[in-house]
Formats: C-alpha cells, sequence, structure tokens
C-alpha cells in the first residue's frame, strides 16, 4: 500500500491506502493529483523497512570496519560552585558512576584555598563618605581524573555526570587524546648492513 499526501499553500489534504499494484498504475494515479501547487510524495512501508535494514547494516559494517574509535589517554573534569559540600558530594557521584561504568579514576584533589572575588562600594554618599563595604564572592573547585577511555565511553560518562550537575555548579572537561604519529614525524627505518667483503 502507498500513501499519498498533497501538500496546498494554505491546507493539506491526506490520501491513503490507495491500492497500486505497478509502477504504471502508481505513475497514472500520480497525474490524476498533479498541478503546480501541489507536491505528491509517496511512502511505501517495505520500502522503509529495506532501507531501515539497509542503514542498520551500513551503520555496523563502519562501526566494526570504519575507522577505529578514539582513544583517550586523560579525561580531567573540572567543577566549581559556591558551596564546597555541594561539590563534595558531587565528587563522591562521579566516582561511584565511574565505577560502576568501569571508568578508571585517577586524582581526585581540592585545592587548599578557594579564588576570592572583592568588591568595595561606597557605604554612604553624601555624609559618611569614607565608608565603605566590601562583598566577597568565592568561588571552589574540585578537580578529577580518568585515565584510559575510548571515545564512546567518554561522551557516554561525560553526558550521565553532566545531566546530573547540580544547580549552581560549572564544570570543564579536557581532554588528552592519543594520536597516530604521522609518517613525517616518524624515524627512518634502519637499512640492512650490506656485509662488504673482508680484504685478504
Amino acid at each position: 500500500m502507498f500513501s499519498i499526501i498533497r501538500h496546498f499553500k494554505k491546507s493539506s489534504v491526506l490520501l491513503s491506502n490507495l491500492p497500486l499494484t505497478s509502477s504504471t498504475e502508481f505513475t497514472q494515479n500520480i497525474n490524476k493529483f498533479t498541478s503546480p501547487k501541489i507536491i505528491v510524495s509517496y511512502v511505501h512501508s517495505a520500502t522503509i523497512q529495506k532501507n531501515s535494514e539497509a542503514t542498520q547494516a551500513a551503520l555496523t559494517e563502519d562501526t566494526v570496519n570504519g575507522l577505529p574509535d578514539k582513544l583517550y589517554k586523560l579525561v580531567e573534569v573540572e567543577v566549581r560552585g559556591n558551596d564546597k559540600e555541594v561539590l563534595k558530594s558531587y565528587a563522591w557521584f562521579t566516582k561511584t558512576a565511574a565505577n560502576h561504568l568501569g571508568v578508571q579514576v585517577g586524582k581526585s584533589w581540592t585545592p587548599h584555598k578557594p579564588h576570592h572575588e572583592r568588591y568595595t562600594v561606597l557605604r554612604s554618599i553624601h555624609v559618611n563618605k569614607k565608608c565603605r563595604v566590601q562583598y566577597e564572592f568565592r568561588t571552589y573547585f574540585h578537580f578529577m581524573q580518568f585515565h584510559k577511555l575510548t571515545g564512546s565511553t567518554a561522551d557516554t560518562f561525560l553526558e550521565y555526570i553532566q545531566r546530573n550537575l547540580p544547580e549552581g555548579v560549572a564544570m570543564k572537561v579536557t581532554k588528552v587524546g592519543l594520536e597516530v604519529i604521522p609518517e613525517y614525524i616518524q624515524p627512518p627505518e634502519k637499512a640492512d648492513k650490506i656485509e662488504t667483503p673482508s680484504p685478504s
């Protein structure tokens, strides 16, 4: 069964379940509905099924025989926020998720002192002109390192921890990848030594 959709400028009409048995009958039915203002499109369920199977086979072929997956030697996650305890709890959650996914957890540390930003503002413009008020913003940091990740594992893991990021916490990810040395940088191969006859 084919389904024919006719699109007009202001309205759309759906004509479905038209029995078509051959390409000639299909073209004859199409000619009945064609006009300059109408775009006719048809969908065949069997064609969609075949296309989906072909696409799935192509995807599996690309994943198996295509380019190898990316390799990361180190993935460093930096989180920053205004509450130290929230960062500590989120670090525990991230390391627990990494252990469940089989990701190798490296160092995890917090700097001793937070980053301070101080702003000085006049308290009174007219009476107490020399009186000042200081406002301070403290930003805490936490760093976590994960070793030996593939590209697909890193994408899945990072997407999972980013979706569970607490409110008011920012994240920065640094990846250190492994690349193949280009041919113009590789050292030349040692040529076989030619044995020279010794003088007698």
